[in-house]
């Protein structure tokens, strides 16, 4: 009798990952109105909602227990021109919002009180505003949302636009369009991925330009030659080192993970230097929720990232990959209504 080769997390965590990226089963799946409903139970683990007004509710809960917030309207990989000038227009809509946001029950304007003030971020895919159609068409999308973030106060940190990581083949994308808008939008910031071979490079170049440099390990499917393995020695040691860079640097910086070991060793050998400067962290809305509220009260910078729309399929996918025990949620809220 021969044993069947056992499934390892990495294996399970590769397979999610291919998961994300096809684009067929995507449809498949979504295109059923059965299993399209469980997807949707699935993803509300990690999602705030479809609509502006839910992930709004959502940013305020975060503020109200002390965190900054980045909103972000979910989407990627849009291949028509026309959807992404729509998708933008949601963008859009989204920042007016913010600038205009409300006091809880009461329909009055945002004064200012620090239990009410909205302080966020945009965060958003270059391919989700038009990139893969036509470069220029993602950075004229991108430049209007420059544009109306631009008024948003960025203090703390000056950022009020973020750019998200995509796959290492549209890093190269991502570099060039983030040169050209932060050329002219200083607000606007960038995301690093420690587990790419490239990036101790690609931060050199990032460091000329003023945006926050969010540092997350990296979730999408690489190969060994462009990438560290996940929760590796080696991935580990990449990201402690690009981190130390960042916090000497004194640039503003996100330390993004959900890995406690890591913030940890990062506590230790940076100490003082995390408090009252540029320095933040930042975790996702219902994966840190107890893990940010104790940086918080450590009295550390913290920041939670608000994810809402329909287009959640490479989200989801990913943030299950990150960690596949998760597939377990996943099977408890799939059953249930």
């Amino acid at each position: 009798m021969v044993d069947s080769p056992q499934l390892t997390t990495t294996d399970a965590a590769n397979i999610l990952r291919t998961w994300a990226l096809d684009e067929r089963l995507k449809s498949a799946v979504m295109g059923s109105p059965a299993l399209a409903s469980v997807a949707a139970r699935i993803a509300r683990r990690y999602m705030a909602g479809d609509t502006i007004g839910e992930a709004l509710d959502a940013a305020h809960a975060s503020v109200a227990r002390g965190h900054n917030v980045s909103l972000e309207y979910t989407g990627e990989s849009v291949r028509d021109a026309a959807r992404a000038e729509a998708e933008t227009e949601v963008f859009l809509r989204l920042i007016e919002a913010i600038g205009s946001v409300v006091l809880p029950n009461t329909g009055l304007p945002n004064t200012g009180l620090p239990n009410f003030e909205l302080s966020s971020t945009v965060s958003f895919d270059l391919t989700h505003v038009g990139s893969l159609v036509d470069p220029a068409l993602g950075l004229a999308n991108a430049r209007r949302m420059a544009a109306a973030t631009a008024p948003l106060p960025t203090a703390p940190l000056p950022t009020a636009l973020m750019i998200s990581a995509e796959g290492s083949s549209r890093t190269d994308l991502i570099l060039d369009t983030y040169d050209q808008l932060s050329a002219d939008y200083p607000h606007v910031g960038i995301t690093l991925q420690a587990r790419l071979h490239r990036t101790p490079r690609d931060l050199d170049r990032v460091l000329e330009r003023p945006g926050m440099i969010r540092l997350v390990k990296g979730a999408f499917l690489e190969s060994e030659s462009d990438a560290y393995a996940r929760d590796s020695t080696e991935l580990h040691e990449a990201y402690l080192g690009l981190a130390k860079r960042l916090i000497e640097s004194g640039h503003p910086v996100s330390i993004a993970t959900h890995d406690l070991t890591l913030i940890e060793k990062i506590r230790d050998r940076h100490g003082a230097q995390l408090v009252g400067g540029e320095v933040e962290f930042e975790m996702l809305l219902g994966l840190g929720t107890a893990a940010l509220d104790k940086l918080h009260r450590a009295g550390l910078r913290t920041r939670e990232y608000v994810a809402f729309g329909g287009e959640w399929w490479l989200y989801v996918l990913n943030r299950i990959a990150e960690e596949p025990e998760r597939v377990f949620d996943a099977i408890v809220d799939a059953g249930g209504r």
